[in-house]
């Protein structure tokens, strides 16, 4: 058993932010071979946090639609509502990396602003 969705968002993060290096690039992708399809490889492959979060989602239902599916009784069943439990987890980190991004652009806007306001510029 494994967790393909949090192997496919550390992919896809290390594309988006131009992180990692590439064991760990590899060895994410030969956790993941067999399994590069729907949200998994979309967040595998996502190039934007957007993208991330629009797979993220959609990996989500799957796996909620899994665990709905299963009885309390398989010996999956625990295993799995533990992914979805990560998953939603690394949704809620997701949501704040956008947060703090968002919150990183608005400051460098005001850094611009107070420059020109300490130095104005006459044109």
């Amino acid at each position: 058993m494994s967790c393909h969705e949090i192997e496919a968002l550390r992919l896809g993060l290390m594309n988006v932010l131009g992180v990692g290096d590439d064991s760990t690039r590899d060895h994410a992708e030969k956790e993941l071979e067999g399994h590069l399809e729907g949200p998994i490889k979309g967040l595998a492959e996502a190039e934007s946090l957007t993208e991330i979060e629009r797979h993220l989602d959609a990996a989500l239902v799957d796996l909620e639609e899994e665990v709905a599916a299963l009885d309390s009784e398989d010996p999956e069943f625990d295993y799995t509502r533990g992914r979805l439990l990560e998953v939603r987890n690394a949704e809620r980190a997701i949501q704040r990396l956008r947060t703090q991004g968002s919150s990183i652009v608005d400051g460098l806007g005001d850094a611009h602003d107070t420059l020109h306001e300490t130095f104005p510029v006459e044109e």
